[in-house]
């Protein structure tokens, strides 16, 4: 079981990039197959060919943002689809990939990596067989609440709400001066490394790196993200965030206590990640799991006040109808408390509302 809170304290990293990407700037971005890939290869053959495991890390991340720089480039100067461009950019990595891996001294050609006696960042834990235990989830942790107050700083400094307004309105934020695609590009590169870098730290956790570790990793991200915002909503950015990190966390409990059962095994692992991106989907959209989440935690939104994230959702986003139903959500109730014979309408000033009552 801790084992299975280590690997989702890991994989928040890269649910926190989806987060950005998908949440923050409205950008299908299905680089994340293709980055997380980069970030396994290029850790994993760097620490092969006998360099420090901290720079071998650091590098992983440089390989993932190299992949947003490159769909961020497609998008902005050859006028590509945000979401083909990120699919043109996963295709190419995988071949790039390949050839990463063959960089090895030894001059083979493998699709996969392995980290035995080898030394990680994880050397310290695995000696004094502590990986899995309390400590190496709270060592991880620690990690994880940093790189959340850093996108929490990034987002609340100018240059982050430039990139919330252009992911809110990309027509007004250029007409304010802001150059969008200038956004585009670093916030890709941002979430993209913060993919890579959650490659590098996997492949180490793990010991190996193969060619296909990057496949229905998108679907992780998105489960993260959508278990995280339906439970703690996104009326707070800091709640937004840490919501990612406690949604990546349940998302590989429920997937060690699912593989737990004798008529599922590691190759249904696939499947069911997809089986629990659809339930969670479904769970979202349910007015009945949407008012028992809203009574279990009452910070989550406020009366008469729609969520700020899920106002005009992009049609192109997974959360478009997550977003629409919790908004529908949040109108029904407000109907439901509104005084007998008040018509209650959204942002409807309750004072006026209870001044226009006395008069008449």
């Amino acid at each position: 079981m801790l084992g299975a809170v280590d690997q989702g304290l890991i994989t928040a990293l890269l649910a926190l990039g989806v987060f950005l990407t998908f949440r923050i700037l409205n950008f299908a971005d299905l680089t994340v197959d293709g980055s997380f890939t980069a970030g396994t290869a290029t850790a994993a053959i760097l620490i092969f060919n006998g360099m420090s495991p901290v720079w071998a890390t650091g590098a992983g991340l440089l390989a993932g943002a190299a992949a947003g720089l490159l769909t961020g480039l497609l998008h902005t100067k050859a006028h590509i689809d945000p979401l083909l461009s990120s699919i043109l950019v996963m295709l190419a990595m995988y071949s790039i990939n390949t050839h990463i891996m063959w960089l090895g001294k030894d001059g083979q050609q493998r699709t996969n990596v392995p980290l035995l006696n080898k030394p990680t960042i994880f050397t310290w834990l695995v000696e004094h067989r502590l990986r899995g235990s309390w400590t190496s989830v709270t060592l991880i942790a620690i990690g994880v609440i940093v790189v959340v107050i850093l996108i929490n700083w990034f987002l609340s400094t100018k240059f982050g709400l430039a990139v919330m307004a252009t992911g809110d309105n990309p027509g007004m934020a250029s007409a304010m001066g802001i150059s969008t695609d200038f956004t585009k590009i670093v916030t890709l590169m941002i979430s993209n490394g913060l993919v890579g870098l959650c490659g590098a730290i996997m492949a180490q956790y793990s010991g190996s790196s193969a060619i296909g570790d990057g496949t229905g990793m998108i679907l992780i991200g998105l489960a993260s993200v959508i278990l995280g915002n339906a439970i703690f909503g996104t009326r707070f950015l800091w709640l937004a965030t840490g919501g990612v990190v406690v949604g990546a966390v349940l998302y590989r409990v429920a997937v060690f206590l699912a593989l737990r059962w004798d008529f599922i095994n590691n190759a249904d692992m696939k499947l069911m990640s997809a089986l629990l991106v659809v339930i969670a989907l479904v769970l979202s959209q349910w007015k009945g799991a949407q008012a028992l989440v809203t009574r279990l935690s009452p910070w989550r939104t406020k009366a008469t006040t729609p969520e700020p994230m899920s106002v005009e959702p992009n049609q192109f986003s997974p959360f478009a109808q997550v977003d629409t139903a919790t908004q529908m959500a949040v109108v029904a109730s407000e109907q439901e408390a509104s005084p007998p014979g008040v018509t209650w309408s959204p942002g409807t000033d309750s004072d006026k509302v209870l001044g226009h009552s006395e008069e008449t």
